[in-house]
């Protein structure tokens, strides 16, 4: 009878050990397959970052001039969202919940809103500055994500991330009071310093979407799944087209659609390959910083979107040969202190966690 009650403990213990091994390798795989899907969306934020502006500006410098069409390509596109969102399905584990809850796309619904107003007024700024000085002062959104997150996500303020918000918002001044420097052709001063507004402002909603955006994703009623980050991200383009698609209308842009073509620099099928390719290189960025939240935190996405804005600046300079000022390497030095501070700052405290969750073990 002892013998038994060894071999069934000893059996127990093997079978226990079986399972542990069993779950460390789905943990494993899991963690792994997350960190895949970090590097695709990072992909994707990088692509559509610094080649969105880029494509904008090449609409507005062959004579594209209408004030809605800019925004609207930004989302446009989201159809693209239901191919992934179709391989899932087809992928789906039988009886796990796919869709995600009304609730949610409500709340999807009216970030979309916000979002359509933010590519408005940051597509009509860029009408009136460089590639590269609205790139600098885009990045001020990593300004307003810490604000917002300390306000709506708890999330707290360091040392580190306060000099991080004191120099980019010296960066940006040092834009603003020094404007003659790199103002393009057949800009007005005012027309300048409109855009220098429209930018900031853009930047500042940004960086209220990204943390209401976690908190959507935090207060939802069902776990988050990517299927579910990838409906949320195309119903907020769905109402971000709207809201723009309402701007087009009462502007009459998508009657100067042709006229517009027809009278483009570069020639018709340009211009029209042109809107295409804008459209589809924009979704790839609001897709991957969307993935980037869901993989990390809404801060994270927005340190990582300023990170990139640095390769925007210089692709600026590069391939539409801007005027690299003073003061824009002045600001560009002031934001890359600031990132280098606030990803030193994130670093450190990354590291107290980990070790205090060592401890605690």
């Amino acid at each position: 009878m002892a013998t038994n009650m060894d071999g069934i403990e000893n059996g127990i213990q093997e079978n226990h050990q079986i399972k542990q091994s069993a779950q460390s390798s789905k943990i494993s795989l899991s963690f792994i397959a997350k960190w895949w899907l970090l590097f695709l969306n990072l992909a994707c934020c990088a692509v559509g970052t610094i080649g969105g502006p880029l494509l904008l500006r090449l609409y507005y410098l062959h004579g594209g001039s209408r004030k809605w069409i800019p925004g609207w390509l930004q989302t446009v596109g989201f159809p693209i969202h239901l191919i992934p969102i179709a391989v899932l399905y087809s992928r789906r584990t039988p009886g796990a919940k796919f869709f995600a809850s009304p609730k949610l796309l409500l709340c999807a619904a009216v970030i979309g809103v916000f979002a359509g107003l933010d590519n408005f007024m940051y597509s009509l700024g860029l009408s009136y500055l460089p590639v590269s000085t609205s790139s600098l002062l885009l990045a001020t959104q990593l300004v307003f994500t810490a604000l917002f997150s300390f306000i709506i996500v708890r999330q707290k303020f360091t040392p580190f991330s306060i000099n991080a918000v004191v120099l980019m918002t010296l960066g940006a001044i040092m834009l603003g009071l020094r404007s003659n420097g790199d103002r393009p052709k057949g800009v007005t001063s005012s027309e300048y310093m409109l855009g220098y507004i429209l930018t900031i402002a853009a930047a500042g909603l940004l960086g209220f979407v990204l943390p209401v955006t976690e908190v959507t994703y935090a207060k939802a009623t069902k776990s988050i799944t990517y299927a579910i980050v990838l409906q949320f991200q195309f119903c907020t383009a769905l109402f971000a087209t709207i809201f723009c698609s309402i701007g087009m209308i009462a502007n009459k842009d998508f009657q100067a659609i042709p006229r517009e073509a027809t009278q483009f620099d570069i020639g018709a099928g340009k211009y029209y390959l042109l809107l295409v390719s804008s459209a589809v290189v924009w979704q790839l960025m609001f897709l991957g910083i969307m993935g980037t939240i869901f993989c990390t935190s809404s801060l994270f996405a927005g340190i990582v979107n300023a990170t990139l804005l640095p390769f925007t600046q210089v692709a600026g300079v590069i391939v539409y040969k801007e005027k690299f000022t003073g003061e824009k390497g002045m600001a560009l030095a002031l934001s890359l202190w600031g990132f280098a501070s606030f990803f030193y700052g994130a670093y450190r405290d990354n590291k107290k966690q980990t070790q205090k969750e060592v401890e605690e073990k």
